[in-house]
């Protein structure tokens, strides 16, 4: 087992791997700047070590820092969280370089998966499904571009390979429309971009967002955890998630797990690590990959009972998985609410000190956060404060214990979104399952 381990992280994430290490009886080094000094995994670390100032590029995102902290405490390993530099290929290769175990995947495995091109590249070498498109370029021929818009089958998406910003794509509902949208496109491409080329993907209309759990160890052994459903989302961050998600069966699940956990093999992974689908009408459709722990771990982890914290540490020990797919089964249901400090409405953040806590409590509740009463949440980096995660029998019991520990949830002193996840919790559509990634934005009147 790994002797002792470097946080590299602050917050929620830095207090559950220290909980993990001390379970494995792993000796912890918290790195922290100076406005964290009395978060909650600081104080109960065994060695901590100021990095520097408050700001992330002169703290958490200095690598030198983090690795010079690992070498004067006699660090075997480094654990990076998520966010700031998880998914930092050149941090990972530094950390192995300087002598160091990265725990998370090889740093060509994040450059790979990081690259959206090779990363669908490599999900069709491995049978994963992606969005179907014209694979390349749409040249002059219409009567190709024809054929490649019914294979994909209407509607369709004409897109600037150079674009960005929301321009130079054109939605086609029609072969009628289909040369002319994909002509004008073109000379948007070339007007905006500099760059004429264009290419087609299917367009999808009501997605949701579904995303599968992988461990993988490295040694040729991979397993899935079933999926998690993350559609309740506004500016592409998660507020709400939830699992299993509504609506998948076991067949689904299988079809859809073993094409990924075959891809971690092909592609030589390492650690936790999530697939990501736009899911419609019963297909599943591969965006990207994180090559990470999520922030929504939780879910997945009291459904199936997996500590995936524990498992990554023991993979970067150079264990091989401790359990198998047959070990894995999913059971009851788990909802994880995002508390932010921030407005409810609005959703300016919301620092300052916290002058009164209490957590929610009770059978199947899990409270995952750093805060405390008198803690002050500084300015400085993410707003987000703790995770509600509650567990029931099925989805409806799920619900109704997440809204009851919502009511007891007490933070007063600063503004949290608390009063956002009870309009959730309380709305038909959510309880009634299966709401597309829109759903919430449309609600809020944000589209």
């Amino acid at each position: 087992m790994l002797d002792k381990v470097v946080i590299a992280n602050r917050g929620e994430i830095a207090l559950r791997v220290l909980r993990a290490c001390k379970e494995l009886g792993i000796k912890t080094v918290a790195v922290h700047s100076t406005a964290d000094r009395d978060l909650k995994h600081v104080l109960l670390a065994d060695e901590t070590i100021c990095i520097g100032k408050p700001a992330a590029s002169e703290s958490y995102l200095d690598i030198p820092r983090i690795i010079a902290a690992a070498e004067v405490t006699d660090a075997v390993a480094i654990h990076p969280g998520y966010g700031f530099l998880s998914e930092n290929a050149d941090f990972a290769d530094q950390v192995e370089q300087s002598g160091f175990v990265f725990i998370g995947p090889k740093g060509d495995t994040i450059r790979l998966m990081g690259d959206k091109v090779s990363a669908i590249e490599a999900m069709r070498k491995a049978g994963v499904p992606c969005v179907p498109g014209s694979d390349g370029p749409l040249t002059e021929d219409n009567e190709r571009n024809v054929q490649i818009a019914k294979r994909i089958g209407y509607p369709v998406i004409i897109k600037a390979a150079g674009g960005g910003g929301g321009r130079g794509m054109r939605v086609v509902r029609s072969e009628k429309e289909l040369v002319d949208s994909i002509a004008l496109t073109q000379q948007e491409a070339k007007q905006f971009f500099g760059n004429g080329m264009v290419y087609m993907e299917k367009f999808l209309e009501n997605p949701r967002h579904i995303e599968v759990q992988v461990l993988a160890d490295g040694q040729g052994n991979a397993i899935h955890l079933g999926e998690r459903d993350c559609s309740m989302q506004r500016r592409h961050q998660k507020v709400v998630e939830e699992a299993p998600a509504p609506g998948i069966t076991a067949e689904m699940r299988k079809f859809i797990g073993d094409r990924c956990t075959r891809a971690c093999i092909e592609i030589g992974y390492r650690g936790a690590g999530t697939f990501e689908f736009l899911y419609e009408n019963g297909e599943f459709y591969f965006i990207e990959m994180n090559t990470r722990i999520q922030v929504e771990h939780p879910v997945t982890e009291m459904v199936t009972g997996v500590d995936l914290i524990k498992e990554q540490l023991k993979i970067a020990a150079g264990q091989p998985l401790s359990i198998t797919q047959d070990d894995v089964v999913i059971k009851g249901h788990a909802i994880e609410c995002r508390i932010n400090a921030e407005d409810p409405v609005s959703f300016i953040p919301s620092p300052g000190k916290i002058t009164r806590f209490h957590p929610a409590g009770g059978l199947g509740i899990r409270w995952d956060s750093h805060i405390y009463a008198d803690y002050t949440v500084p300015p400085h980096y993410d707003s987000m404060i703790g995770k509600l995660i509650t567990y029931g029998e099925n989805r409806d019991v799920a619900i109704a214990r997440a809204r009851n520990a919502l009511n007891e949830l007490v933070i007063d002193g600063i503004k949290t979104n608390t009063p956002l996840h009870k309009d959730i919790l309380a709305d038909e559509h959510f309880q009634n399952g299966g709401t597309n990634i829109h759903y919430l934005e449309k609600k809020l009147g944000l589209q």
